[in-house]
Parts: structure tokens; sequence; C-alpha cells
């Protein structure tokens, strides 16, 4: 029984950590696909060909994360789409540190960390389908 009650608790976890994700990267492509000029970061007006793939890929990690298991098809999808998210924050962390922003990296630190949660839960501890 209590077994149980940790598999349901960490299944709870890992699907309010999705969903917190999923809303964040979805969010974050649509204001960089159709927003930008009212996004305040100055690295958007330099590097306007890298907002258009970064929102796209914002867009592909926010519903990889939740639509694979949510919709119960190829639920590996959704581990796939952590390891991704993982690449894609570390990749962010590299590009603040090589611009001087390292002070700005906290939130990609967050987001990398609850991706590997992701990864390492729907991998391992708590796979659906």
């Amino acid at each position: 029984m209590a077994i149980q009650k940790r598999f349901n608790l960490l299944n709870i976890s890992l699907w309010a950590v999705q969903i917190l994700l999923s809303l964040t990267f979805i969010y974050a492509g649509f204001m960089k696909l159709f927003l930008r000029a009212d996004l305040p970061w100055l690295w958007i007006k330099e590097n306007p060909e890298l907002v258009w793939i970064s929102g796209i890929v914002d867009l592909l990690a926010g519903l990889g994360l939740t639509l694979p298991t949510l919709l119960r098809i190829r639920t590996m999808l959704t581990v796939y789409a952590a390891f991704g998210t993982i690449a894609l924050m570390l990749s962010a962390i590299l590009f603040h540190v090589l611009r001087g922003e390292g002070d700005q990296i906290g939130f990609n630190v967050f987001m990398l960390i609850s991706a590997a949660f992701i990864a390492w839960g729907r991998g391992k501890k708590c796979p659906t389908g």
C-alpha cells in the first residue's frame, strides 16, 4: 500500500511539473513567434533568426512534454522531449554565459532540473502507456 501511495504521489508530481513546463514553453514559443516586440530582452532584437528557431523549439517542447503521455500514444516521446528540453536549457545557459549574462540563467537551471525530473520519472520510475 505504501508503494502504491508513493507511485501515485510521484505520478501527480510528474504531471504537475509536465503541465507547468508545457504551459511555460507554449507561452514562450507563442511570444517569440507572434509578439516579439513585446519581449524585453536585447538578444531578441539582435538575433531575429534565433528567436524564430527558439520559438518553434519551445512550442515543440511544450507539446512534447505532455501530449504523448496525455494521449498515451508513444509515451516515450515525452522522455525524448524532456531530454531535448535539457539540451535546449544547456544551450540557453551557454548562450547567456557567453554574452556575459550569467546572472540570468537561474530560470534556465530551474527548467533544466524540472526536465531532468520528467526524464527520470517518466523514463524509469513512473512510465505511462
